[in-house]
């Protein structure tokens, strides 16, 4: 093992993997120095402690880098823009926390003059990918130490095995040892019982952004949210900031039981994973700008949007934020937005978010037009010749397939 490094910078979110990796990295590289960082994205408690516990383990100093603004505004609200979910459900809360974390650790791994850098990302999953692309993205020549890829550890069971021989406190048990990430945007669970997809999840005992929609009231709550440029900047009338705005959401959806997602997903290395994620707020961001684009977007912009959503959610996904394509994307993203204002009113009620009216000073809908009443301003027998045109093709192919049984 290289033993030349005597600095390194650590993604520290002070769970069970970066919890140990502290003094497993002091063990077996030469007792090197060990800068710990901590991202607040917003998961909120469990970064208390976190600089005790981390200077107790062996680390030199702690970093806590306060990233939500820039998370929701920068990685956030541009995936949201651009209508990207991945397969259909998951609204890629994990996946574009990454970057923003990892290129902060970029600039203080700099900074510090750090050797490497080090994340607790596991040799099986995504967030592996998602940090290395970044660090290559602004530190190429980085040394970068994965424990997870080296070490003799097999388990999350001998993590804790690691973790009791060197007196490291942990905030989970043999029997909650589900793998959780938290972030303002959502909360997911992996691992245990769910690792069987033919098993239910037990929501009563690992929800916590809210409940399931059977423990949601017996009323429904109305919601309305404006938006400018595809952006919200309102709930209910009352101007938000971006962190004001999605914990509001979260508030309203967690307390009704939506956002749930239980899904078996792709993983990047070839894999299928299940995990539940709760993702109330987003959940109605995501449907509120659905609608909203509904009136506002043409029909060739609306339909095109489609296929380009499916390869940003790739894109994110698969760590590749720090790309031309992605860039590229989210310019055209942008220049589809600028008539993306307006208001749109939402019912939320048991796990359902319904809408209940949308307006846009940019609309293109014409109750003129698409009314079932008398109107003067739609010919209805232009129809007859715009029917004949499209329909050209599939009468000269039934002609033809005449003849020829003739």
């Amino acid at each position: 093992m290289e033993k030349k490094i005597k600095k390194v910078v650590l993604a520290y979110s002070g769970g069970l993997d970066t919890s140990i990796i502290i003094p497993w990295l002091k063990e077996n590289y030469d007792n090197c120095e060990v800068i710990a960082v901590s991202a607040d994205v917003g998961q909120e408690s469990e970064l208390e402690g976190l600089e005790e516990k981390a200077l107790k383990t062996g680390a030199s100093k702690l970093y806590i880098e306060d990233l939500r603004k820039e998370f929701i505004e920068e990685y956030i609200y541009p995936t949201m823009k651009a209508g990207a979910v991945y397969e259909d459900a998951y609204l890629l809360g994990t996946s574009f926390a990454r970057p923003v974390i990892a290129k902060r650790i970029v600039e203080i791994a700099k900074k510090e003059g750090a050797d490497a850098i080090c994340h607790g990302c596991t040799g099986k999953g995504n967030d592996q990918v998602r940090f290395e692309l970044t660090i290559k993205a602004f530190a190429p020549d980085m040394k970068i130490i994965a424990p997870w890829r080296i070490w003799n550890i097999k388990s999350r069971d001998e993590e804790i095995d690691y973790a009791e021989a060197h007196k490291i406190p942990l905030k989970i048990t043999r029997e909650t040892n589900y793998s959780k990430d938290k972030n303002l945007w959502h909360l997911s669970h992996e691992g245990m019982d769910l690792e069987d997809p033919a098993n239910e999840p037990q929501y009563d005992k690992i929800l916590e952004l809210g409940v399931s929609p059977e423990r949601a009231p017996d009323a429904p709550t109305y919601v309305t949210i404006a938006f400018e440029k595809g952006i919200p900047v309102a709930v209910d009338g009352k101007k938000l900031s971006s962190v004001e705005l999605i914990a509001a959401l979260n508030k309203i959806g967690g307390a009704n039981g939506v956002g749930i997602a239980d899904l078996v997903e792709n993983r990047l290395v070839g894999m299928k994973s299940r995990g539940v994620y709760e993702t109330p707020g987003g959940t109605i961001l995501y449907t509120a700008h659905r609608i909203l684009e509904s009136i506002c977007l043409d029909k060739e912009t609306q339909h095109f949007k489609q296929h380009v959503a499916l390869k940003f959610a790739d894109l994110v996904y698969n760590g590749q934020w720090f790309t031309p394509l992605r860039e590229a994307l989210s310019a055209f993203v942008d220049k589809t937005q600028e008539t993306v204002c307006g208001e749109v009113k939402l019912k939320v009620y048991k796990g359902n978010i319904i809408n209940a009216g949308v307006k846009s000073e940019h609309s293109l809908y014409s109750e003129e037009i698409a009314t079932f009443g008398e109107e003067d301003v739609y010919d209805q027998h232009d129809a007859e010749g715009f029917i004949n045109l499209f329909g050209l093709p599939v009468k000269v192919k039934a002609m033809l397939d005449e003849k020829k049984l003739k």
